[in-house]
């Protein structure tokens, strides 16, 4: 252990900022001209932490091997942790030596009052302990209605980030550190048990992410050059998926908000309407945030508490069959294949199962949300909650509980080749265009044909639509009537 005499390094912390570009605690480590230890600590112990859902662990594993690997090209080892983050922060400075620590400021509730109790443990102790913005665009608290209160709608909210908020140019990552080179032992990344094993469901996450900030940077540039052509409308084409992939990345910390937000200023291939669209899209992220910190329930407390009083049902067998994509209806059970073989889910898709769950199950839009928040790479504390609520109609600016998704509508309108269908529901892949968002409508020799046997090689409907929408509709009215 150093002596006290001694304490001259800056230790920097790594949580939801898995990069090295652009980081601001990183810059001011290695600015400081001192030497610089790394370290990465899972806290899922301190009051109020969520632990991360099985999709986000897989992904914290790999994005650890890669931020790993780029540290130590500058010679610098990544030390892990787990605990509580006060206490385990403190015992770190403490071994490493420590008269600096450094960190990006989190904005999740649980995040700020850990974070808060560690800073006042480092400064007990005589650590300097500091600091830094580079998660949002904005500091949640820095934007206020005319009336001095955090916003509830998002329009106003967007017109006020872009009128006040100028996103400042990302940072350069560290040409150079001067490595800590104490001998300070962490934990094995494996013995974190992050990945699934008994079974191993991760195969086609392995086939279709690349965890890590270069993996966040090659999406970048390939939506860039010419994968976000035709952005405004492609978005919400399940079967010819125009989104940027960028989402997961964020929600680590692999890539900021400042770095797209130049990129697009760099490039002629995303024009017009189409970045327009991009960036409100990044605005929106912005938006969950600044609910989530004015909001610090938002993940099990409805936003409008008129809902508080709704009659939801409880339907096990239902919610089963939700997760499963064995609804009956085509497109959903597409989606949530997608989310189980992917742990990813087209936008629009994410509305179209968010709506069904709510109001043709009748289900609490929290079933959907704690499923999301398990299965999604990209599921944060913000916009997971913030835009269940917004399908449920308890939420900011929610949509309203009327606007009930018609699935085979929603499928023909944004799948109408059936591409997507196809790709994640391969029992009815056969079926024409015409039936294959409602093959229970498909006529017998049609169903012969295409090998589909309603009832046992696909489900037939779990709900009806028509019956389902009025069931919801009359709950909803129930509790207009309360007031």
């Amino acid at each position: 252990m150093p002596n006290e005499n001694d304490r001259n390094t800056v230790l920097v912390l790594f949580r939801h900022d898995l990069r090295l570009s652009d980081n601001l605690a990183l810059c001011a480590a290695a600015n400081a001209g001192r030497p610089v230890a790394a370290a990465f600590i899972l806290d899922e112990e301190s009051e109020g932490a969520r632990p991360l859902g099985g999709a986000r662990r897989w992904w914290l594993h790999h994005s650890l091997t890669a931020l790993s690997k780029d540290l130590k090209t500058l010679g610098v080892k990544l030390i892990l942790r787990r605990g509580p983050m006060a206490k385990t922060v403190s015992a770190l400075a403490e071994e490493t030596g420590a008269a600096s620590v450094y960190w990006n400021r989190r904005y999740d509730p649980p995040g700020i009052a850990a974070d808060t109790q560690m800073k006042s443990a480092l400064q007990e102790a005589g650590t300097e302990a500091e600091s830094f913005a580079g998660h949002l665009l904005h500091e949640p608290w820095r934007i206020k209605t005319g009336s001095g209160g955090p916003y509830r709608v998002f329009t106003p909210f967007w017109r006020a980030l872009v009128e006040h908020v100028h996103p400042r140019a990302p940072a350069d990552r560290p040409g150079s550190l001067k490595p800590f080179e104490g001998d300070v032992t962490g934990d094995a990344l494996e013995d974190w048990q992050l990945l699934p094993t008994t079974p191993d469901w991760a195969g086609g996450l392995r086939e279709t992410w690349t965890p890590g900030e270069a993996g966040a940077r090659d999406r970048l540039i390939a939506f860039l050059d010419g994968g976000g052509d035709g952005y405004k409308t492609r978005r919400d084409r399940m079967g010819d998926d125009g989104t940027s992939g960028l989402s997961a990345h964020l929600a680590h910390g692999e890539i900021t908000p400042f770095e797209i937000w130049q990129a697009l200023d760099g490039t002629d291939e995303l024009a017009g309407e189409d970045m327009l669209t991009f960036r409100k899209e990044v605005g929106w992220r912005e938006f969950c945030w600044h609910l989530l910190f004015h909001n610090p329930d938002l993940a099990t407390k409805n936003f409008n508490s008129d809902f508080d009083a709704f009659p939801w049902h409880r339907n096990d067998r239902a919610l089963t069959d939700w997760q499963r994509g064995q609804t009956g209806y085509p497109v959903v059970d597409a989606a949530m294949r997608q989310l189980w073989q992917t742990g990813w889910m087209h936008n629009r898709a994410r509305m179209i199962v968010a709506s069904f769950l709510v109001k043709h199950l009748g289900l609490h839009w929290r079933t959907g949300e704690e499923w999301f928040w398990d299965t999604l790479v990209d599921a944060d504390p913000a916009s997971n909650p913030a835009n269940w609520q917004w399908v449920a109609g308890s939420g900011a600016d929610a949509a309203p509980f009327f606007r009930i998704f018609n699935p085979v509508l929603q499928g023909e309108k944004f799948d109408p080749q059936g591409r997507y269908v196809r790709a994640f529901v391969p029992e009815i892949e056969n079926l024409s265009d015409k039936h294959l968002h409602q093959p229970w409508k498909a006529p017998v020799e049609a169903l012969r044909k295409a090998g589909v046997s309603l009832g046992a090689t696909y489900p037939r409907p779990m709900v009806d639509h028509k019956a389902a929408r009025e069931s919801a509709l009359s709950a909803y009215k129930s509790i207009r009537n309360a007031d």
